[in-house]
């Protein structure tokens, strides 16, 4: 990935924070609107605190907005916008003459979104702004306290009280299930291979020991598969890489072909698989692993005609010889070495 491409993605993920926040400003500003209008309109203010309040209210998140994603740096613009509402919040307060229901809810309310935005450090740099504002003004005015808080001024205040934090936790829990997908997607990605769409070798090794485990419980058989490709060091020598990935894309297709619901396919090394049959026989197993070699033998390329692709192909049931995954591996890669020697492009079971 380019230092470009890098950029305009952190660019993007920074613009879709500035709308998230811009939703939530709102939002909270919105209905916040009519907890400080009930104490404005019992003390009968002016023209000038109610076009204040409704630009704050109103005009302020659009212009937060713009402001951020219009900047070279939207995420740091947006955390200025934030500690913004947190100073403007403090004014209010102030001018509320610290009328304790509307002002306890937003000093909660403006610490709550700064918390989830970006933790408690930026929750003390933000409640810092508010209190310094709060002191400026309540000084300008005069120092006035009157904490009532009438049933006019309480009702004014329900909806904010209501709708704001529902719109946080409604928030919070998307964000907690985007992790939760992130985080199934990015162990999916750890054991899987980006190549053949196969399991990885870290999946292939948790799938062989649930394998035994299963046996063991059970009394029933599973089979293990390794399959090499032959030469392919020269595949890729002579038809190039791009060949040698289309040669295993093409093996691990036929894999996919073949595998049941209850069994696995596995990439274990750079041109080496391994499928895990469960609940099966010998004969069965290896007229599987027959109808695979056949398959690849029979491929055909179009980049590359001429190309015929074997493999060899190593086998080996589960039973008493058969204690753990790793002994089980020994006995398949025993059986694949054996397939080499005799020739290639053939099966062979394990002794036994």
């Amino acid at each position: 990935m380019t230092d470009s491409s890098r950029e305009a993605g952190r660019t993007a993920e920074h613009l879709r924070f500035v709308r998230r926040i811009y939703a939530m400003r709102s939002l909270g500003l919105g209905f916040g609107f009519f907890a400080v209008a009930g104490v404005l309109y019992e003390q009968h203010a002016g023209w000038g605190l109610w076009t204040l309040l409704f630009a704050n209210g109103y005009l302020w998140p659009t212009l937060a907005y713009v402001l951020a994603s219009r900047s070279r740096d939207p995420e740091y613009a947006e955390y200025r916008n934030l500690v913004i509402d947190s100073a403007m919040g403090g004014m209010w307060i102030a001018v509320m003459q610290f009328n304790i229901v509307p002002s306890a809810l937003l000093a909660v309310m403006l610490s709550a979104d700064k918390i989830g935005v970006g933790g408690w450090r930026f929750l003390v740099r933000t409640a810092l702004a508010m209190l310094l504002t709060a002191a400026a003004v309540w000084t300008l005015i005069g120092f006035p306290f009157a904490p009532y808080s009438s049933m006019t001024v309480v009702l004014a205040c329900l909806p904010f009280m209501f709708v704001y934090p529902m719109a946080i936790s409604s928030a919070a829990y998307g964000l907690a299930r985007k992790v939760v997908r992130q985080n199934k997607q990015l162990d999916q990605l750890s054991r899987t291979d980006p190549l053949t769409g196969l399991q990885n070798r870290l999946h292939w090794d948790d799938s062989a020991t649930a394998a035994m485990t299963h046996c063991a419980r059970s009394a029933r058989n599973a089979s293990l598969i390794l399959i090499d490709v032959d030469h392919f060091k020269d595949i890729n020598d002579f038809h190039g890489h791009q060949i040698g990935d289309a040669v295993l894309r093409r093996v691990a297709g036929i894999l996919h072909g073949v595998v049941r619901l209850t069994d696995t396919a596995s990439r274990i090394g750079g041109d080496e698989f391994a499928l895990v049959l469960m609940n099966i026989e010998d004969e069965p197993a290896r007229s599987i692993a027959e109808r695979i070699r056949k398959a690849i033998e029979d491929a055909r390329f179009d980049d590359a005609p001429a190309l015929r692709c074997t493999v060899s192909i190593g086998l080996a049931s589960t039973g008493p010889r058969t204690v753990s995954a790793a002994m089980w591996m020994r006995h398949a890669d025993a059986a694949l070495y054996q397939a080499k020697q005799r020739g290639r492009n053939q099966v062979v079971c394990a002794d036994g």
